[in-house]
């Protein structure tokens, strides 16, 4: 079965895929910080904030009608999050903070996750030193994630296959069985996996593999695995610029 991966367009050549994932790593990650602590009512912040996401975008050249589609995603859940909030003059702030800082979040991470290899995106993290329980799940969580919407779609073809009608209130047992099978069944899997994995000496510790292109385009040699590669001028002058940008915006 087909599936939307998050890094599909992670194998375009751009000035920010060249990127070492560190970098795109920490520099996204400081934007969001840095519009998560500016007060609600500094619109102008946001609005350099979101001007800055936009020109990595079209620097990464990754369609930008993705980014859009991916990242409208996220409104519903904010606008339903944030409508007990609209009560009050103050309550209406409070909406326009949570939708806006959503969706800058929501942005910088699905530039990140189409700008960079999964298996380079952990291994950035792994070279961050992040606790190896987060990478193990992250690797976990997206292998299995497609094997899960596979069993998905499964249980759907069989219940169309059985003249489903799609009534929600008539036809909530049948939901539910599917909701119930789905569970039992995604249970099932993980404790074969684990079982094959603890028969196999598995201890915790995961090793990540390194995301290599076969040649590199520029001299047609092999070129390097990530986890060798070291920051480059190029990398010292991004994180630079965005953490100047977003810091005057910030402050003055």
């Amino acid at each position: 079965m087909r599936h939307a991966f998050p890094d599909k367009y992670s194998n375009l050549e751009s000035p920010i895929h060249r990127l070492d994932p560190r970098v795109k790593i920490i520099s996204f990650l400081w934007i969001i910080i840095i519009s998560v602590t500016t007060p609600p009512n500094n619109f102008n912040h946001f609005g350099i904030y979101l001007s800055s996401v936009f020109t990595l975008i079209l620097l990464s050249k990754v369609p930008i009608l993705f980014i859009l589609s991916r990242s409208a995603v996220v409104i519903p859940f904010a606008l339903l999050t944030s409508i007990f909030l609209i009560t009050t003059d103050s309550g209406l702030m409070a909406a326009w903070n949570v939708v806006i800082k959503s969706y800058i979040g929501v942005l910088c991470l699905i530039l990140l996750s189409s700008t960079t290899p999964f298996p380079a995106l952990l291994n950035g993290f792994q070279r961050l030193k992040v606790p190896k329980i987060f990478i193990l799940l992250s690797s976990f969580t997206y292998r299995y994630l497609f094997v899960l919407l596979d069993e998905i779609m499964r249980i759907r073809q069989a219940r169309d296959s059985r003249c489903f009608k799609g009534r929600w209130i008539g036809e909530a047992k049948v939901i539910g069985n599917m909701i119930g099978a789905l569970f039992v069944r995604s249970y099932e899997r993980g404790e074969r996996v684990y079982m094959a994995m603890a028969s196999r000496g598995f201890e915790g510790n995961s090793k990540v593999t390194s995301h290599q292109p076969a040649l590199s385009e520029a001299k047609g040699s092999p070129a390097r695995p990530e986890g060798s590669r070291r920051i480059t001028s190029n990398d010292i002058l991004v994180i630079t610029a965005v953490v100047l940008i977003t810091l005057i915006a910030r402050f003055y």
